[in-house]
């Protein structure tokens, strides 16, 4: 399947995008990374995406796969190399996908709507909303190293914003809301999958997303 042409049409600042990156670089493909510029949509992500224009897209032999959860699926189906990224049991599979929708639909809404909240009501409100979500997760992961099991999977990679970019949100708003006293797994599980291989080669590091957001949160202003 070497002969194939895969694109991904990202950003690498967004969690969304570098859930596609870790999961093509967990099974081994090659691919063309695009960068793109959301302040001026390039044509080809308006040809690739129309319905939403946003990253990221993947590309493949000139179709265009959008959505990053429905990618990752698609990945995981398309190319047997590698560890799978959903179990395979009907079961499992099914719970991984509601986890991961859970996390897109509840906490990082929740974690934006802290950083976007105005006075010390709505802030709290905020937190207190986040604060609930994180400990529906960490209930999740008693008793097992990822959500996945032993390895990293579908949901681990949804979660990555949690691992990563919840850290730069935390700093820039300036609270603790995920600390080892009240968070004791979902801190290990953020040092063990930061700690992969793949992870270290992939994500940016905290202090590139600092300056990247603090410069994107000062011209929203």
């Amino acid at each position: 399947m070497g002969d194939q042409e895969v694109k991904l049409l990202g950003v690498w600042a967004s969690p969304y995008s570098k859930r596609v990156e870790i999961a093509l670089k967990m099974k081994g493909i090659d691919y063309e990374y695009v960068a793109q510029d959301l302040s001026n949509k390039s044509p080809e992500l308006l040809k690739y995406n129309p319905v939403h224009k946003k990253i990221p897209v993947l590309v493949h032999n000139g179709k265009p796969i959008c959505e990053s959860l429905v990618i990752l699926e698609y990945i995981d189906e398309t190319w047997k190399s590698g560890p799978s990224i959903l179990p395979k049991d009907p079961y499992a599979r099914a719970m991984a996908r509601f986890w991961a929708k859970f996390i897109d639909e509840k906490c990082l809404p929740a974690i934006w709507k802290i950083r976007r909240s105005q006075g010390k009501e709505e802030r709290e409100k905020a937190i207190e909303e986040a604060t609930e979500h994180l400990v529906t997760l960490e209930n999740e992961l008693q008793g097992k190293k990822f959500f996945s099991g032993d390895e990293i999977g579908l949901v681990d990679i949804a979660a990555n914003f949690i691992a990563l970019w919840l850290d730069v949100v935390q700093e820039l708003v300036g609270i603790e809301l995920l600390t080892k006293e009240k968070f004791p797994r979902l801190c290990e599980w953020t040092d063990d999958y930061l700690n992969s291989s793949i992870m270290k080669e992939t994500l940016p590091t905290k202090q590139e997303l600092l300056d990247r957001f603090r410069t994107m949160f000062q011209q929203t202003k």
